[in-house]
């Protein structure tokens, strides 16, 4: 199973394209932009899990096994 590549940070809303670099998920997927993952202290606030790096998808699968759209910030 791929991993769900949300869109957007939950935390601030910034837009995380799944082939660019910069996300942070914990192991259930939140999913937060660079600034706030550090201003958390790479930790996640719903699991208390810790936050690393989401790893990029490249375009040429986005086909086969597409992002999320499913944005999660509420702000």
């Amino acid at each position: 199973m791929a991993l769900e590549m949300r869109p957007d940070c939950e935390r601030c809303g910034t837009d995380l394209p799944a082939d660019a670099p910069g996300a942070f998920i914990c192991s259930f997927e939140c999913t937060y932009c660079a600034e706030c993952a550090d201003q958390l202290d790479e930790l996640c606030p719903n699991c208390g899990g810790e936050l690393l790096d989401r790893p990029t998808r490249a375009k040429r699968h986005f086909d086969s096994a597409p992002p999320s759209k499913e944005r999660r910030f509420k702000g």
